[in-house]
Order: C-alpha cells, then sequence, then structure tokens
C-alpha cells in the first residue's frame, strides 16, 4: 500500500518503468520484497537493486509520468445517450485505456469486454512465481469488479465477442450487442498449439486463469515436468519450474535454446545456467504426438523415435493472434492486427488496437514496456485531443532466467555476424554491426 503523499520536500511520490518488462515502480510503495521500504526514492535506491521480475538494474528504468485523473461517475449514473467506448481485452492492454480514458475524461461511457473476470495482474511474473512461492491471490492485485467500479465503467467479464459489425458500428457478444462509438482492441494472442499436441495433456500458461490451475497440479509435491518449446517464455518456465523443487526437461528443436535470438556464444551460456539448475535439456528434438500412459504419465513421442515421459506437460509453442473477429470484419490482418504505426487505427472506422495482438510493419508486437505509450495515443485520438504520435521502438529485451541473465538491446539482423567485445566467466558481450553502427549489442 502506498503511504500519504510525503512530506520531505522532494515532491509527490513518482513512478518508473522498467523498459525491459513494463513493471512500474512506484516510489510510495517502494519494493519491500527487496529491502527498499515504502517511500524510498528512486535515487536512493542502490546502483545493484534488480527488477523484481525481470532483473535489469536501475540504469533500466525510466520516469513514468503518471496522468492526474479526474473523479469517475458511478456506473449506474452514467449517462446512458451515447454508446461510448468498447474496450474488447480484460488484460494490461484494455485495462491500459480504461485508465489513459479516465485520467482526461470521468464521463465517457466505458465497457469492458473481458473473456476472463477481468482481474489485474503483471502478466510477466507468471514465469517466475512459481519459484518464488507465490500463490494466485499475491498475483492478482486488483479484481475486475474493484477496478470497475474504480474507473466508473462497466465490465462485461466471462463475455467473448463474436462478431462485429464496422458499418453498424457494433459488437457481438456472448451476452448481447453492444453499440459503440470507438472501439478498441485489446484482446491479446493465444498459445499457438501444433496440431500434434492433444490440448488436454498439455499445459499453456499465458494467462492468470491457466497459471493458477498449473499451480493447483503442481503445489502439493515435486514432480516430473516436460516443456516443449526452449524460446524465452520455455527457458523462464523451465527454470522457475527446476527452482521451485521439480524435475525438469526442455525439449528444443536445436541444438541450443533461442537459436532464433541468441548468437551461439550467448546460447551456450544460457544452457549451462540451466543444467546448472539440474535442467536436462532434449536438443535436436520434435514432439509428434502426447499420449496417456496407465501409470497416468504422459508419454512424449519424439520424431527419431524415441520417447520421453512426464506427469506434467507444458507446451511453451509461442503465441498467435485470434483472427476470426477481425476478418470477419474484414479488416487488414498480417500476423496481427494491422494498425498504423503512428496512431494504432486499424482499417475500420474508429477502430484501434493495441498490445499482443497487433502487426506493425508485419511483425507481431508483443512487448509489456509500449503499452502504456500505446494506451494514451488512442485514449487521446478517443478523445479529440492532442498527443504526439506514437513512435514504435525496440525495447530491451531481458531473459528472466537467473542462473544466465541476458539482455539484449537494438534490433539484431537475422544471419549477421555477432562480434564479441568480451567473454569472460563472469560476463559476456557481444554487438551487431551494420554500415559501421552498432544496431544490436547484449551483455550475459
Amino acid at each position: 500500500m502506498s503511504l500519504p503523499e510525503p512530506t520531505d520536500g522532494l515532491g509527490p511520490w513518482q513512478q518508473f518503468l522498467c523498459r525491459a518488462c513494463g513493471l512500474i515502480y512506484d516510489e510510495g510503495e517502494g519494493d519491500p520484497d527487496s529491502g527498499l521500504p515504502p517511500g524510498t526514492r528512486f535515487a536512493d535506491i542502490p546502483e545493484d537493486w534488480a527488477c523484481p521480475i525481470c532483473g535489469v538494474t536501475k540504469a533500466d528504468f525510466e520516469p513514468y509520468v503518471r496522468r492526474a485523473k479526474t473523479a469517475p461517475m458511478p456506473v449506474a449514473a452514467a449517462p446512458q445517450r451515447r454508446p461510448g467506448v468498447v474496450i474488447v481485452g480484460g488484460g494490461i492492454s484494455g485495462w491500459s485505456v480504461a485508465e489513459a480514458i479516465r485520467a482526461e475524461d470521468a464521463r465517457l461511457p466505458i465497457t469492458l469486454v473481458s473473456a476472463c473476470d477481468g482481474a489485474r495482474y503483471h502478466k510477466p511474473e507468471l514465469s517466475v512465481a512459481l519459484g518464488r512461492g507465490l500463490t494466485p491471490d499475491a498475483l492478482r492485485r486488483e479484481t475486475g469488479a474493484a477496478a470497475a467500479a474504480r474507473l466508473g465503467l462497466r465490465l462485461m467479464a466471462d463475455t467473448v465477442a463474436v462478431g462485429l459489425s464496422p458499418e453498424r458500428r457494433s459488437l457481438r457478444t456472448t451476452r448481447g450487442t453492444l453499440p459503440y462509438t470507438h472501439l478498441v482492441l485489446a484482446h491479446g494472442a493465444r498459445a499457438a498449439l501444433p496440431a500434434c499436441l492433444d490440448p488436454a495433456l498439455c499445459w499453456r500458461v499465458n494467462d492468470l486463469a491457466a497459471w493458477s490451475s498449473l499451480h493447483a497440479e503442481l503445489a502439493w509435491r515435486p514432480r516430473t515436468v516436460a516443456v516443449i518449446g526452449a524460446g524465452m517464455v520455455g527457458c523462464e518456465l523451465a527454470e522457475d519450474l527446476a527452482r521451485a523443487g521439480h524435475a525438469v526437461t526442455l525439449v528444443g528443436a536445436d541444438a541450443l535454446p533461442l537459436p532464433e535470438l541468441l548468437p551461439e556464444q550467448a546460447g551456450r551460456r544460457l544452457l549451462a545456467g540451466l543444467e546448472g539448475l539440474g535442467i536436462r535439456y532434449r536438443e535436436r528434438s520434435l514432439v509428434s504426438g502426447l499420449s496417456r500412459r496407465p501409470d497416468g504419465t504422459v508419454a512424449l513421442a519424439l520424431a527419431d523415435g524415441t520417447s520421453l515421459a512426464a506427469a506434467t506437460v507444458i507446451a511453451a509453442t509461442g503465441l498467435a493472434t485470434p483472427s476470426r473477429l477481425v476478418r470477419g470484419a474484414g479488416l487488414a490482418f498480417d500476423r496481427g492486427i494491422v494498425v498504423d504505426p503512428a496512431t494504432l487505427r486499424t482499417s475500420g472506422p474508429d477502430i484501434f488496437a493495441l498490445g499482443d495482438c497487433i502487426s506493425l510493419a508485419g511483425q507481431p508486437c508483443r512487448f509489456i514496456e509500449p503499452i502504456a505509450r500505446q494506451a494514451a495515443t488512442i485514449a487521446s485520438a478517443i478523445l479529440g485531443r492532442g498527443h504526439p504520435a506514437y513512435a514504435h521502438a525496440a525495447p530491451v529485451i531481458r531473459l528472466k532466467t537467473r542462473s544466465a541473465p541476458i539482455a539484449l538491446h537494438g534490433t539484431p539482423v537475422a544471419g549477421a555476424p555477432w562480434h564479441v567485445v568480451e567473454d569472460s566467466p563472469q560476463r559476456l558481450a557481444m554487438e551487431q554491426r551494420q554500415g559501421g553502427e552498432v544496431i544490436a549489442w547484449l551483455a550475459a
């Protein structure tokens, strides 16, 4: 809980945004788990303090300007003469747009449609929560009902958007049709599951509800766990599970984890860190099928004819943006909802999109850090306020593996050579150059 306004003469409590994972450090709240009591000014934080979510240092935080908020009207008293804004998605993106609108306008009707209960939580925590002994209640920062009451909006929880008519300005849901003046699509991306993986036999961890169910299965005793996919999420989950006491096998399609993102030297350092925690890495392995064994475990059939068994199987095989709703409405779609890179408008009139569900120049935009700026851009457009155009910049990519933390800056070019700047037992530093300029660099 944040302290009352300060009396140290340094002004109001300030907030600072982690450029890697989007965590906001609030001086009034501090970080008690890391030894920073409420009221710790950012300037007084030790330089070696690390973000409690992704592990970056103080240098990777930047000031976060919190807008002055207006007091919202009670939901029941909101005027109904105009349809108002409809937001699809009860995750970080959807709530961020609602917050940004309410910071400027207390009366505009807002309806937020959420396929889940709309609880507010910080999604990057899901891949580090088991090892830290966190529970679903500890991860849940605010219930959807409480957030809706605080912001004076209508929450339609456990409701799915099933149809969209841009011409009629209406959204069809499982609880009826909603008219709108502006529509914001913030429904994120879903776990992409290959056809060979039976969804009844493997977990996909992409939201708090799924993580809560997995937590219930793993909370009682150590289990053998197979994680399929050695990308960022797969590596982070594998480490988190190992730290929680489970016997983990990480199944990767290549010789090293994260081959599409990391050069070989960094991949080897990451693998050594994971193996140091007892994680077994099955390299160059493709899963061709899953089946339930008589003893209740799951058998993973591998393409080379071998197999392995685990009590719990988790698929970390990437994300895909649901396309049925937007394609059915005739909106442009290219690996995500196509938006104007400066305004975040879709190809439909008065329809905006942000977060995991959008694509910029054909590339999915699946980062937490830009969401606050995206939400501010959309809110200003809806309210007719002047606002600088959204300018996308590649955020710091931080692998939340404490056994081998890796930070990647800039925009790497696939296939371009990496040059070693430093390679010692304590540190690996590499960079990529193009035309004499450094375009990407990493530290591990």
